[in-house]
């Protein structure tokens, strides 16, 4: 290759999620002419769904601008559902045989995902820590850190155009419970070696201080789990935070209380952990429809739902309708968990009704303990990583948009000389000269309904936040020949209510008359033009629907000729 042909090489980074949420990670690391690149991508993840996505439970990146491209691997850096969970989902879309890295946990995970799907898992491949990969033009090296889930790890990118150090979520924990501690010695030499961009986590740049350790929550719970001496505990918190399970489960035993799993993924994840040595494969726990039969001081429920999601666990013990699992007047539930934004309405709703059955509630600010601390590095953490690392360019991700200018601004009082604030779908250059955003690629956000991996914008969707908003009206005609009415108009609705309460009936008399009188009202010829007579019904219809409820809801139309 000539020097001019060598010389046209970028090293180019691009976000399609991750990059204006904390959520559905998808990264993209590209090398090579533009016209040319040879890419790698950095973890699969998915969102959830809210209320304004009816129906939806999973959302993840578009990847379609990668599509037809040439990618070598895809490397995960570790088990959490917005880095992982949309493996399954955007792997098949891509259309590519690469092979997708992840170390022995992950991957057990990641492989159940893949089977639920349907799609061959022959492309997972499983590595050790600290292995050393190379795809394409790129080196890649994982480097141990401290999250809140097993083996999480940063990527240690080598390039002909430098190194990138990709953090993946981590923290700085000096007894993080559940394998090792974080490799300074590794990050240090890094720096030592130059490296030339960080894309770092960006989740608590707001936070000052550290994090905190799983060792002072292991103790606070082990006190906090043995000054209840009367009544049943439940413990909900996240269940990919095995080291937080086992602390969990050691504070149970000191306390004398057996231990019941109470949740699906709390099944999944200690069973994943037990199949690769993370926890004892010869650990025991009571069966859910066995719990009943302990003394209440004598059981601890370790269970999901600590977000308030209405399906988990704990939402269906606190309704009354847990098939086998009950808590009772003078029974205690232990959140050792944070509120996630935008989950504060269903942990609200959760924690009032386990109050209104006489049941304690315990979240972290209620006590002086320590029972949960953030998987995510605060500014101290930051600070030192960047003393570490001393990249020339700090590449802020994993964040709201806010997160990642507050990011910039502190790499930069930091001495970092260079930092950039993507958006998704934005092509950075990291090499060579200066950092710049050389393009917006087309991106967006793909949803995952029923089987169907749709655009978020799509008709169906649309229609169906349409419908939960301002519901839908259903009228049928029947003309003749002659275009005179032989039935109807006739209304029904879905979605409204009469003023007691009950499902609109007498009101929609005063619908079918105003779809009359517009039928009456079009001249004789256009009577015979079913658009026409749709058009002319829909629009009294509308106007009647607004008058009579105060709404404008979907309008359907069938004509009948006889």
């Amino acid at each position: 290759m000539s020097d001019t042909a060598h010389s046209k090489d970028e090293l180019v980074f691009l976000p399609l999620g991750g990059c204006g949420e904390i959520g559905m990670n998808l990264n993209a690391y590209g090398y090579g002419p533009p016209h040319a690149r040879r890419w790698i991508l950095a973890d699969l993840g998915v969102t959830f769904g809210s209320d304004d996505e009816p129906g939806i439970d999973l959302i993840c990146a578009d990847p379609d601008y990668l599509i037809g491209e040439h990618i070598d691997a895809v490397f995960l850096t570790h088990a959490h559902e917005d880095h992982i969970g949309a493996v399954g989902l955007i792997y098949p879309r891509l259309q590519i045989n690469a092979p997708i890295y992840a170390t022995p946990f992950t991957a057990e995970l990641v492989r159940s995902k893949m089977e639920e799907r349907g799609v061959d898992t022959a492309a997972l491949k499983t590595i050790s820590m600290g292995s050393k990969v190379q795809a394409g033009p790129f080196e890649v090296t994982y480097v141990t850190l401290t999250h809140s889930i097993p083996e999480p790890n940063a990527l240690a990118i080598r390039t002909p155009a430098g190194i990138v150090l990709h953090t993946g979520d981590w923290k700085i924990d000096p007894d993080p419970q559940i394998g090792s501690a974080t490799d300074v010695s590794g990050l240090t030499a890094l720096g030592d070696e130059g490296v030339l961009a960080m894309v770092c986590d960006s989740t608590n740049v707001f936070e000052e201080g550290e994090a905190g350790s799983e060792e002072t929550v292991r103790q606070g719970l082990v006190e906090l789990i043995a000054e209840q001496k009367t009544g049943a505990v439940a413990v909900t918190t996240f269940a990919s935070n095995v080291a937080r399970v086992k602390s969990i489960i050691d504070a149970a035993m000191q306390a004398d209380r057996h231990v019941c799993l109470v949740g699906r993924s709390m099944h999944k994840i200690t069973n994943a952990a037990k199949a690769v040595g993370i926890l004892p494969p010869n650990l025991e726990f009571v069966d859910e429809s066995e719990a009943g039969h302990f003394p209440p001081e004598h059981i601890l429920y370790l269970c999901t739902g600590s977000q308030g999601e209405p399906r988990a666990a704990l939402s269906r013990i606190a309704r009354g309708d847990h098939r086998h699992v009950i808590l009772r007047e003078g029974d205690t539930v232990i959140f050792s968990s944070r509120q996630i934004p935008g989950n504060e309405k269903g942990i609200f709703a959760l924690q009032n009704g386990l109050a209104d059955k006489g049941i304690r509630v315990i979240t972290p600010r209620m006590v002086p303990q320590k029972i949960h601390v953030s998987g995510h590095p605060c500014r101290d953490e930051l600070r030192r990583m960047y003393q570490w690392v001393r990249p020339r360019i700090s590449v802020p991700v994993h964040g709201e948009r806010r997160h990642i200018m507050e990011h910039a601004a502190y790499a930069r009082s930091l001495q970092v000389p260079e930092a950039i604030t993507p958006r998704n779908g934005s092509l950075v250059r990291l090499a060579p000269g200066a950092a710049e955003i050389l393009d917006e690629v087309p991106n967006g956000r793909l949803v995952l309904d029923g089987n169907q991996l749709v655009p978020e914008g799509a008709q169906g969707i649309q229609e169906r936040r349409k419908l939960s908003w301002n519901g839908v009206l259903f009228a049928s005609v029947s003309l003749d020949e002659q275009g005179n009415v032989v039935d109807g108009p006739v209304v029904v609705a879905k979605g409204f209510s009469e003023p007691d309460g009950r499902l609109a009936d007498e009101s929609l008399e005063t619908l079918e008359e105003a779809a009359d009188i517009a039928i009456s009202g079009l001249k004789r010829k256009n009577r015979f033009d079913d658009d026409a007579v749709e058009r002319a019904v829909g629009r009294a219809l509308r106007k009647a629907a607004e008058t009579a409820y105060g709404r404008r809801p979907m309008i359907e139309v069938v004509v009948l000729r006889t």
